[in-house]
C-alpha cells in the first residue's frame, strides 16, 4: 500500500523534530526526497544521516516567507526530480498565553506570516507541478485550535484556521482528479509519544511516528477518495 518508489516528495520543516522522522519514514517506503529548511548545515547533516543515493536526494534553503525563493525551491525540485507528487508543508511555529488586548501585531503577523503566508506561497508555485501529473497529495499539519480556538491563543488559531480554508478549498479545486490535499490535526506532538502518567490518550498528545504514519495512508492509491478532510490525530 505504501510503497512510494517513483515518488517525489517535498518536505518543507524537514530538519525539525517532526521533519527529520517524516523524512526517514518516506525515504524506508523508496520516495526521493526534496528537503527544504532555512539552515543547510542542518539540512546536509539530515541528508547525511538518511543515507539515500544522490538520485533519490535533495536538499534546498530557502525562507518560505519569500514568494520568489518558494518559486524558486519549485524549479529546483523539478530540475532534479523531474516531477513532484507529494508536499508536506510542516513550516510553523506557536505563540500564546495572552489575551487578544495584552497579544502584540507582531504576534498575530508571525502567525499568519509561518502559517498562512508560507502555505500560499507554496501551494501557488508547486500545485501546479502535481497537477501536471495527473497525481498528488498535497497534506499540512494543523491542530484543533484552528476549529475551536482556546482562550489566549488567538494569533495561533487565526494563522492555522487560515492555513485549513487554504488546504480544504485546493482539495475542492482538485476534485475529480487524482490528487488530494488533507489537513493532518493533532493536540500537541508528543517526541516520546507516551506523554505524562495520568493523562488522558487525547491529552498525551500525538508522536511523530503517528503522524507520519498518517501521512503515508494519505499518500496511499487506497486514500485517493479522502480529500478535503481532517484527519484528527488525537
Amino acid at each position: 500500500m505504501n510503497n512510494l518508489e517513483n515518488r517525489a516528495v517535498v518536505i518543507t520543516g524537514a530538519t525539525g523534530g517532526l521533519g527529520k522522522v517524516v523524512a526517514r519514514v518516506f525515504a524506508a517506503q523508496g520516495a526521493s526526497l526534496a528537503l527544504l529548511s532555512t539552515n543547510q548545515d542542518k539540512l546536509d547533516a539530515l541528508a547525511r544521516d538518511l543515507d539515500l543515493p544522490s538520485e533519490r536526494i535533495m536538499t534546498h534553503a530557502a525562507d518560505l516567507s519569500d514568494p520568489n525563493a518558494v518559486r524558486d525551491s519549485a524549479e529546483a525540485v523539478s530540475a532534479k526530480f523531474g516531477r513532484v507528487d507529494a508536499l508536506i508543508h510542516l513550516v510553523g511555529g506557536w505563540t500564546g498565553g495572552r489575551t487578544i488586548a495584552e497579544s502584540g501585531v507582531d504576534e498575530f503577523k508571525s502567525m499568519l506570516d509561518q502559517h498562512a503566508w508560507t502555505t500560499i506561497h507554496l501551494l501557488r508555485a508547486f500545485s501546479p507541478k502535481l497537477a501536471s501529473n495527473g497525481w498528488g497529495r498535497v497534506i499540512a499539519v494543523s491542530s484543533d485550535s484552528a476549529g475551536s480556538p482556546p482562550a489566549k491563543r488567538a494569533a495561533y488559531g487565526m494563522g492555522k484556521a487560515a492555513q485549513e480554508a487554504l488546504l480544504l478549498s485546493l482539495a475542492e479545486e482538485f476534485k475529480g482528479t487524482n490528487l488530494t490535499a488533507n489537513v493532518i490535526q493533532v493536540n500537541s506532538i508528543d517526541p516520546e509519544g507516551s506523554g505524562n502518567p495520568g493523562q488522558s490518550v487525547r491529552d498525551k498528545g500525538t508522536s511523530p511516528e503517528e503522524i507520519a504514519a498518517g501521512m503515508l495512508y494519505l499518500c496511499s492509491d487506497e486514500a485517493r477518495k479522502l480529500n478535503g478532510a481532517r484527519l484528527p490525530l488525537f
